[in-house]
């Protein structure tokens, strides 16, 4: 399936029907891994989870988020886009259903792998659509990839909000549940709004999908055991040993294949790897922030579910302002990279600001103005980077390209997890309960988010070309195609 239609075909008038569906299932599979950041404390008191184990309440469904991604986009490619995404959510409801019922420790896991499954057919699936619709129509494709990308971070901070809410006056098994009614609709109405499209013979990789998604898990293990087992135990070097081992055989497996999951040519792409290196390091800090922030609210500054959540609302609004108003204007206006860049170094402005949370600290002082920041950054960053990495492929590897900056987002939010994880317990985050010594590794693994931050800031400066603005650029009202990073020629000079 060819990631964007013929220059001269006709406008799909069920183009836009289509985008509010595709723009639902960004914003989902996102919610779902903060959607449980506010239940957290419930869950671990009702499964008896460990204050170290509890992140993998969120590892689990992102590792296999992400070390499943690339097959989804190879599937996409060779399947039919609009059959994967469908499938997708049959997936992810399944798991939604099993996450919701587990009693146990292992059940809960299980059922979070699984929505994580479904959430690597979605996500691929869903931006191969969005390029058949708009790729041939560079004016609305900046203003298709302000909402696609908006629902992103959205999701991500709204299930701040709606965990909190559904975990204060339900119970946090609906955290889950609420997956469920929304599948069904958009099982209902993909078939009616989505473009059918023909998949290509071709076959599939699935030793490389195996390795590349032990290799990750092996190595999230590892980082989030360390602490425990301690880092210079030989239980932590030889499962990271073997995550180094897996991924290194996942290369050769792609260097060795007639089809590769990811043909290893691709990354010779003009600014693929550094919009990539952009969003996993984007990633690695964004996601660490709202997971310790949610603890901190909760645990130190002791607020109930509700309270916690609404009081990362703001970071929602401000969101959706910069990316749907303010963001594709930007980037007509100065191309994607100033903004990656700057986006990068404001998030990791913010985290540092974080840092400085006091145990007798409060939302006002403390939280408010540095969250606000952070998501400034984090909007000024994402939608560049992404549309960069985007246009970089070619069109009939419109899935792979998909799959991998979202294979680089979600293995960048597992590992950043994981890291700051190790952090936070390493400098006394051990159990809730003591107010300071929380404050304490919080604050260490608000650093470590802000270090990740201005790494990817600076990585993206040599390892990103300048684009120069487009002649016609009309602004956000026009969507110009360089907004989204629609166009090859224009986000990659």
């Amino acid at each position: 399936m060819t990631a964007s239609a013929a220059p001269n075909a006709p406008a799909d008038p069920r183009r836009w029907s289509a985008l509010a569906l595709i723009a639902l299932a960004q914003f989902m599979v996102i919610m779902d891994t903060s959607i449980i950041g506010v239940a957290l404390p419930r869950m671990q008191a009702d499964l008896g989870f460990s204050q170290e184990n509890l992140s993998w309440v969120f590892n689990a469904y992102v590792v296999a988020f992400g070390g499943l991604l690339l097959l989804g986009g190879r599937l996409s490619d060779l399947l039919g886009a609009r059959r994967l995404f469908s499938t997708g959510w049959v997936v992810l409801a399944a798991g939604s259903l099993t996450a919701g019922l587990a009693g146990e420790v292992w059940v809960e896991l299980a059922g979070r792998a699984l929505q994580g499954v479904g959430a690597a057919l979605i996500a691929p699936s869903a931006l191969t659509l969005l390029m058949t619709l708009f790729g041939s129509r560079p004016q609305e494709l900046g203003k298709a990839f302000a909402l696609y990308g908006a629902a992103a971070p959205a999701g991500g901070t709204a299930g701040v909000f709606l965990g909190g809410v559904i975990t204060q006056y339900a119970s946090w098994p609906w955290v889950f549940y609420i997956n469920i009614p929304v599948a069904l609709v958009v099982l209902i109405a993909t078939p009616a709004v989505m473009p059918s499209g023909a998949g290509r013979r071709g076959s599939i990789d699935l030793a490389g999908a195996v390795t590349v998604t032990a290799g990750l898990a092996a190595g999230v293990y590892a980082i989030v055991r360390a602490p425990e087992t301690g880092w210079g135990s030989a239980e932590t070097w030889l499962v990271l040993l073997a995550g180094v081992v897996l991924i290194a055989a996942f290369v050769a497996i792609q260097a060795k294949r007639r089809e590769p999951l990811m043909r290893p040519g691709i990354w010779r792409a003009p600014n693929l790897a550094g919009a990539n290196i952009a969003q996993l390091l984007m990633a690695a800090a964004w996601i660490p922030m709202w997971f310790f922030l949610n603890l901190y609210l909760q645990q130190v500054l002791g607020l109930d579910a509700f309270a916690s959540g609404s009081a990362l609302l703001p970071m929602t609004v401000a969101i959706m302002i910069m990316m749907i108003v303010l963001a594709p204007r930007l980037i007509s206006r100065f191309g994607p990279k100033p903004l990656i860049v700057l986006g990068l170094f404001a998030l990791g402005a913010g985290m540092f600001w974080l840092s400085l949370a006091r145990p007798d600290g409060n939302f006002w002082v403390d939280v408010l103005p540095a969250s606000l920041l952070s998501a400034v950054g984090m909007s000024l960053a994402f939608i560049p980077s992404l549309g960069t990495a985007l246009s970089s492929a070619r069109p009939e590897e419109g899935g792979l390209a998909s799959g991998i900056v979202n294979t680089s987002y979600q293995v960048g939010s597992a590992l950043g997890l994981a890291a700051m994880t190790a952090i936070a317990a390493a400098h006394g985050a051990r159990e809730p309960g003591d107010p300071v010594a929380l404050t304490e590794g919080f604050s260490a693994a608000f650093l470590g988010a802000a270090a990740l931050a201005v790494i990817g800031g600076l990585a993206a400066l040599p390892t990103l070309r300048t684009a120069p603005a487009a002649p016609d650029a009309g602004g956000a009202g026009d969507g110009d195609g360089e907004g989204g990073g629609g166009r090859p020629e224009k986000a990659a000079a």
